[in-house]
C-alpha cells in the first residue's frame, strides 16, 4: 500500500515590467503569446500545448526531459477579470503520478508603461513528493521568460 501524505507551500512573487498591464495580461490570455514563455526548461522537449482562455476553459502542457518521464500540467480557469485578474487551479503529473494540485492567482496592476504582476500560488504536494522549493524557483524562471517575451 502506498503511504499517503501532503506537504503545503504558499509563495508570492511580485514582478515589474516596463509595458502596460494590458500587454502583460495579453501575454497570459493569447495562446500564441503564452506559448512563447510558458514552457519547460530548455533541456525539456515540449510535446503539446493547448490554451482555452475563458472561465471554465482549460490549459494543457506536456514536456519530457531527455531519458525521463513526461511532466504534465493541466489547468482549469475559474475567474478572469480582463486586464486585472486570473484565478486558476492546476495539477502536475510526473508519469502517472499526480505530484501536486495548486490554486494560482495572477493580479495585474499599474498604469501607462509600468505593469506590476503579483503572482500567488498555494500548492499541496502529494504522497511523498518533495518539492524542495523547485516550484517557486521554476515560477521565477517562467516570469523571467515572460519578461523577455514582452521585450
Amino acid at each position: 500500500m502506498t503511504e499517503r501524505s501532503t506537504q503545503h507551500a504558499t509563495f508570492v512573487i511580485e514582478r515589474h515590467y516596463p509595458v502596460s498591464p494590458a500587454r502583460v495580461f495579453g501575454a497570459w490570455a493569447d495562446p500564441v503569446a503564452k506559448a512563447r514563455w510558458f514552457n519547460g526548461p530548455t533541456q525539456a522537449q515540449s510535446e503539446g500545448y493547448v490554451l482555452d482562455f475563458r472561465v471554465g476553459g482549460a490549459e494543457h502542457l506536456r514536456t519530457t526531459f531527455p531519458g525521463g518521464q513526461p511532466h504534465v500540467y493541466d489547468a482549469r480557469y475559474y475567474d478572469i477579470v480582463p486586464g486585472q485578474r486570473i484565478v486558476y487551479c492546476y495539477e502536475m503529473h510526473i508519469g502517472k503520478m499526480r505530484i501536486s494540485v495548486s490554486l494560482a492567482t495572477a493580479e495585474f496592476r499599474g498604469a501607462g508603461k509600468q505593469a506590476t504582476l503579483i503572482f500567488t500560488e498555494q500548492a499541496v504536494f502529494l504522497d511523498g513528493y518533495d518539492d524542495g522549493g523547485s516550484r517557486e524557483r521554476g515560477t521565477h524562471e517562467l516570469l523571467d521568460k515572460l519578461g523577455r517575451s514582452l521585450s
